[in-house]
């Protein structure tokens, strides 16, 4: 494919069709605005923001009391900003809505190849409202945390939705989080009920998680009840502390069938949410109720072209953002598709066995699994019928251009893929998918609407094909209404504000290409620095994971003489070990595709890379670990033994 023509285009239907070409006329019809292209949606939606957030209230029916005119106070605060100030909804409310076909699937469920489900949605608000009942029974109110320490159930979304009804505060973790992980994490809020189960499914292996539990509930002195729901069977509850099964909890309210929806302000605690953990304990994001809701019905509706009746997916534990932001998806219409276990089940097959069996029309997935399937020649355009399949969403690193290559050639050609980000910080997108644009190589397609994005430079001035910071520089819903345990907001404001006063600055290099896109090129605190030049440490994953014989690779600046020098370390295919030939291709490899900054001065071979529990790898971790400091956090890596393969490396003391 040219680079100078888009590798997919929106057929004629689609963008008659779609729902954002909908939106535009209703945008017109309100306001008299008429609007070109995207783009110039885009500057109507910043510029003019409360007519933008207002209009896709009205467009998505959120269901509310909107009480007056006030759309957004204080508008040039960061932070400070509010919305709707004087409306009043409920969160689950929204997600539960009475206008859905009571015998259509809701949900449905795959943990590998293990277990199957399916509920319809007169089944989930049947399960939420006797949730909620024996919630409030035994005490749970408005404010109170409720935690979940669940794989990717229909049973964690009932919880969810049953604590949001009440006004209680939700959060979650995944059940492959350790111990220390998950007191680090639920200690700070001081959950009163604790949602769990007797083990989980892991590439064909039951994996038991009562021990955990045990001991969790017996360090934490704020529970009151552990829920524990039957999943992978076996085990007995005696030895946890407060424990009772689902069955009984819910016993008493069989015979509940309505839910009370307290009726709360727009800027209610919905969710807390965790940073990453890595450079110390969690920080405890909070979100709110109206602020989620209208974020995620934007990206859903607008940017994913998320219609009644569609079957939404997104591969994802209960401990990533893309858990609340799937979840979301019933706000708009969909079947939510829920797998739990490994991905890799039938060499890579079972979800494209899933998307073929279940229509799927939204397939959301990481980098690093396209990646791999890439690495095994994964090619289910030609064994599969994926004729439902509208698009493709990536996110948790960024999307190389060959990984673009690789979806056209076999996964799909007529399909709209969507390099998406942002983060746990938002619970949304910054820079995601356009239903009506183009999809360049290599390019994430646009920013998202109501999101004043720019790239700033040091001196926070706007550049545009330029490596810079990505920063948002006016207010948007889905900010977090503050941190927990933070009364005077200093931490909210040192994590996003302290670099460019009054704008969000997200922490991520990145570039705005000739199209309106954007190319990511890492977290900024990781970017190396040889001889005072940045480089994203994505610009080299990009050309070293081309060569067949690396798996994965992690990149670092190492102090070295008064400069910084290239390390760079590979995860090679199992049997293959680094010697001066493969260790010159991939130096030549990097600076044939990049410049010789780029090149590393030295490669090192490992057995793992190391990566949180939402697979992002840990480059900060791995410099501390060079550096001989400590790192802070090691129960919020998915596998902190890998670690032991950076520690006192000869190689690297000459």
């Amino acid at each position: 494919m040219s680079e100078d023509k888009p590798l997919w285009k929106p057929s004629k239907r689609r963008l008659t069709s779609a729902n954002l070409t909908a939106f535009m006329r209703s945008a017109t019809l309100c306001w008299g605005e008429e609007f070109a292209d995207y783009e110039a949606l885009h500057r109507w939606s910043v510029a003019q923001p409360e007519q933008f957030w207002s209009t896709l209230w009205d467009v998505a029916g959120v269901v509310a009391e909107k009480r007056g005119e006030r759309v957004l106070l204080d508008a040039n605060r960061m932070p400070g900003a509010k919305w709707f100030p004087d409306a009043r909804l409920n969160f689950a409310e929204n997600l539960l809505r009475g206008d859905r076909p009571g015998n259509a699937d809701a949900l449905v469920f795959w943990g590998e190849d293990k277990v199957r489900g399916r509920a319809s949605h007169a089944d989930l608000y049947r399960a939420v409202a006797q949730t909620a009942a024996a919630l409030r029974a035994m005490g749970v109110k408005e404010g109170d945390r409720v935690a979940a320490y669940l794989p990717n159930l229909p049973a964690s979304i009932v919880a969810m939705l049953a604590t949001a009804s009440i006004g209680a505060i939700f959060s979650s973790a995944s059940p492959d989080f350790g111990v220390q992980g998950v007191i680090d994490r639920f200690s700070q809020i001081e959950p009163k009920v604790l949602f769990t189960c007797d083990g989980y499914w892991y590439n064909g292996k039951r994996i038991d998680c009562l021990g955990k539990v045990a001991e969790i509930a017996a360090r934490m002195d704020s529970l009151e009840r552990v829920v524990i729901v039957s999943y992978a069977g076996g085990g007995s509850i005696a030895e946890v502390k407060h424990g009772v099964t689902l069955a009984d909890f819910l016993a008493p309210f069989t015979a509940v069938t309505e839910i009370r929806f307290e009726q709360l302000p727009f800027d209610h605690p919905l969710y807390i949410m965790y940073s990453s953990g890595t450079t110390g304990v969690p920080k405890c994001i909070v979100h709110s109720a109206g602020g989620t809701l209208l974020q995620h019905l934007k990206e859903h509706r607008l940017h994913s072209d998320v219609k009644p009746g569609d079957r939404l997916f997104y591969f994802t534990t209960c401990g990533w953002m893309m858990w609340n932001w799937l979840v979301s998806g019933l706000a708009s219409g969909a079947t939510l598709l829920l797998y739990d276990g490994s991905p890799f089940v039938g060499r890579g097959n079972i979800l494209f066995d899933y998307a073929e069996k279940e229509g799927m029309t939204h397939f959301g997935t990481s980098a690093k699994f396209i990646d791999a399937i890439a690495k095994i020649n994964l090619a289910p355009l030609k064994t599969r019928n994926l004729r439902k399949l509208r698009a493709i969403f990536s996110t948790g690193s960024p999307l190389v251009p060959e990984a673009f290559d690789y979806v056209y050639a076999n996964i799909k050609r007529d399909v709209q893929l969507a390099s998406i980000s942002g983060g746990t910080d938002i619970i949304s997108c910054f820079v995601l998918g356009n239903p009506l644009g183009p999809v360049w190589r290599g390019e994430i397609q646009c920013r998202g609407l109501g999101m004043d994005v720019v790239v700033l430079d040091d001196e926070a001035r706007p550049v545009r094909r330029a490596k810079g910071e990505l920063a948002c520089v006016r207010p948007f819903p889905s900010m977090p209404v503050g941190f927990w345990n933070d009364p005077d907001g200093s931490k909210y404001r040192a994590a996003y504000f302290e670099k460019y006063p009054n704008i969000w600055c997200h922490g991520d290099f990145i570039e705005e290409t000739d199209h309106g896109g954007f190319i990511i090129y890492g977290r900024s605190d990781a970017t190396l620095n040889p001889g005072g030049v940045r480089i994203g440490t994505a610009e080299i994953y990009r050309q070293v994971e081309k060569l067949d014989e690396v798996l994965e690779s992690l990149v670092i600046g190492q102090d070295w003489e008064k400069d910084t020098r290239v390390i760079l370390f590979v995860k090679l295919r199992e049997g293959l070990r680094l010697d001066d030939a493969l260790a010159r291709r991939i130096k030549d490899v990097i600076r044939e595709n990049t410049t010789p900054r780029h090149v590393p001065a030295k490669i090192l071979q490992v057995g793992d890379i190391p990566r949180t529990k939402s697979n992002k790898i840990v480059e900060l971790a791995v410099r501390n670990i060079v550096h001989g400091e400590a790192v802070k956090n090691v129960e919020a890596l998915a596998n902190p033994e890998a670690l032991d393969d950076f520690r006192d490396r000869p190689e690297l003391s000459c």
